[in-house]
C-alpha cells in the first residue's frame, strides 16, 4: 500500500520521474518498436511509393487535358499568294486527348504497379515481424543477464563469506595461509565475473533500446513476464504447411511474379498498335485575340513497325524476371522450411536441457552448502568449498539460459511461422 502511494505522488509531482521507473513490458516494448523502428519507417515509405506509382499507371485511363497558347510573327511563305508576307498569328486552345485502346500497354502496367504494391505490403508485414523478433530476443536476453548479475553478486558474497572465514581460521592457527590465498583469489574471480555479468547486461539493454529504436532504456527496469508453462511444439508438417501458406516473404515473392507478368504482358504489347482520341477547342486571330473560334476532332492509330529491336529485348527482360523469381520462390521455400524445423527443434533441445538443468541446479546448491558446512565445522577442504561454489554458480547459469533460450526458440518458431 505504501509503495503504490509513493508511485502515486511521483506520477502527480513528478510524472516523468515516475515513468522512468515504471516497469517496461513487452507490450509496450513491440508498440514502441512498430512506432519509431527506421526498418518499418523504411517499408511503410516503400508502400507508399508504390501506391503512388500505381495512380501513375492508372492515369492513361484517363483523359489527358492541356491548355495551350501561341503567338508567333515573322515573314512566312505564303503558297497562295506565292510571294514572301508579314504575318502575326496568335491562338489559345483546349486540347483533350483520350487512349481510346492500346492493346494491354496501360493493363500491363497497372498490373505492374498493382504486384508491386502488394508485394511492398507483404515487405512491411515482414519487416515488423522482423522487428518484433529481434525486439523478444532482446527482452529474454535483457532478462536473463540480469539474473545471472544477480547470481554473480550472491556467489561473490558467499565467497566474501568463505574468505572471511579462511582468514578466521588461519588467525586461530586452525588452516594455512594458503586457504587464505585460494579464497581471496576465488573472490577476486568471482568479482571478475560478476562485472562481465554486469557489463553483458548493460549490452543487451542497449541492444534492446535499438530494436525499440530508441537510443537508449535510461534506467527502467523490465517487468518480469508471467509464467507459463510452454507445452511442446507442434507436428513439425503442420507447422511447415502453416509456414508455407503464412510466410509474408513468400507472398511478396508471389505478388512481384505477379508484376512481372503484368510487365511482360506490357511489352508484348509492343508488337501492337495504339489507337487514341483528340479534340481541340479555341480562339485565334490574325493578331490579337480574339477574333474567331476554332476546334477540331481526331482519331489518331500509331502502328510501331521497328523500333530497334527494343520490344524484342523488353520482352526478353520480363521474361528473365519470371524465371528468376520462380527461382527464388523455390529457394526461399526451402529456407522456410529449414527454419521452422530448427526452431522445432531448438524448443525441443531447450525444454530438455531445463529440465536437466533445473536438476543440476538444485543439486548443485546442495553440494554447495554442504562443502561450506564441511569447511566450516573443519572436516572439509577449501578446494572443495571453492570447486562446489564454481559447480552451483555455473549450473544456476546454465538454468537461467536454459529458460530463456526456450522463450527465445518459441519467438523463433513464431517468427518462421510469419505470426503477427
Amino acid at each position: 500500500m505504501k509503495k503504490m502511494l509513493f508511485f502515486l505522488m511521483l506520477s502527480v509531482f513528478f510524472p516523468g520521474a515516475a515513468r522512468a521507473t515504471e516497469p517496461l513490458t513487452l507490450a509496450e516494448a513491440l508498440t514502441t518498436a512498430d512506432k519509431n523502428h527506421p526498418q518499418i519507417e523504411e517499408a511503410a515509405s516503400n508502400l507508399s511509393a508504390t501506391e503512388a506509382r500505381l495512380g501513375q499507371a492508372k492515369a492513361n485511363y484517363w483523359p489527358q487535358i492541356n491548355l495551350t497558347a501561341d503567338w508567333n510573327k515573322g515573314d512566312t511563305f505564303l503558297t497562295a499568294l506565292g510571294s514572301i508576307k508579314e504575318t502575326e498569328v496568335a491562338s489559345t486552345s483546349v486540347i483533350v486527348r483520350q487512349n481510346l485502346y492500346d492493346f494491354g500497354r496501360t493493363a500491363g502496367a497497372t498490373a505492374t504497379a498493382r504486384g508491386a504494391k502488394t508485394a511492398a505490403m507483404e515487405g512491411l508485414t515482414a519487416s515488423r515481424q522482423d522487428v518484433a523478433f529481434r525486439v523478444k530476443s532482446a527482452w529474454y536476453l535483457v532478462l536473463a543477464t540480469e539474473k545471472q548479475v544477480a547470481a554473480s553478486r550472491k556467489t561473490v558474497a558467499a565467497r566474501e563469506g568463505l574468505a572471511h572465514q579462511a582468514s578466521e581460521f588461519f588467525r586461530h592457527g586452525i588452516r594455512s595461509k594458503v586457504d587464505v590465498a585460494r579464497t581471496e583469489a576465488s573472490l577476486f574471480a568471482g568479482k571478475s565475473l560478476l562485472i562481465r555479468a554486469e557489463n553483458n547486461r548493460d549490452l543487451a539493454r542497449l541492444e534492446l533500446a535499438n530494436a525499440m529504436g530508441l537510443n537508449t532504456l535510461e534506467d527502467r527496469p523490465l517487468a518480469e513476464p508471467e509464467t507459463v508453462t510452454d507445452s511442446a511444439p507442434e507436428d513439425l508438417a503442420s507447422l511447415r504447411e502453416e509456414a508455407l501458406h503464412s510466410r509474408s516473404e513468400l507472398k511478396r515473392l508471389a505478388s512481384l511474379k505477379d508484376a512481372a507478368t503484368g510487365s511482360l504482358y506490357s511489352a508484348r504489347s509492343g508488337y501492337l498498335p495504339i489507337l487514341s482520341g483528340t479534340a481541340s477547342y479555341g480562339e485565334a486571330a490574325q493578331s490579337m485575340l480574339p477574333e474567331g473560334q476554332v476546334w477540331a476532332l481526331g482519331v489518331n492509330l500509331t502502328l510501331p513497325i521497328f523500333s530497334g529491336f527494343a520490344t524484342q529485348e523488353h520482352v526478353r527482360e520480363a521474361d528473365a524476371a519470371i524465371r528468376g523469381l520462380e527461382a527464388q520462390h523455390k529457394y526461399l521455400r526451402m529456407q522456410v522450411s529449414k527454419e521452422v524445423e530448427s526452431a522445432w527443434l531448438g524448443i525441443n533441445e531447450a525444454q530438455a536441457r531445463l529440465a536437466a538443468s533445473n536438476k543440476e541446479a538444485v543439486a548443485a546448491q546442495e553440494s554447495q552448502h554442504l562443502a561450506i558446512e564441511r569447511y566450516r565445522e573443519g572436516l572439509g577442504t577449501m578446494v572443495e568449498a571453492i570447486d562446489a561454489q564454481a559447480q552451483a554458480l555455473n549450473a544456476e547459469t546454465a538454468q537461467i539460459q536454459a529458460g530463456y533460450d526456450q522463450r527465445i526458440a518459441r519467438a523463433r518458431l513464431d517468427r518462421a511461422l510469419g505470426k503477427q
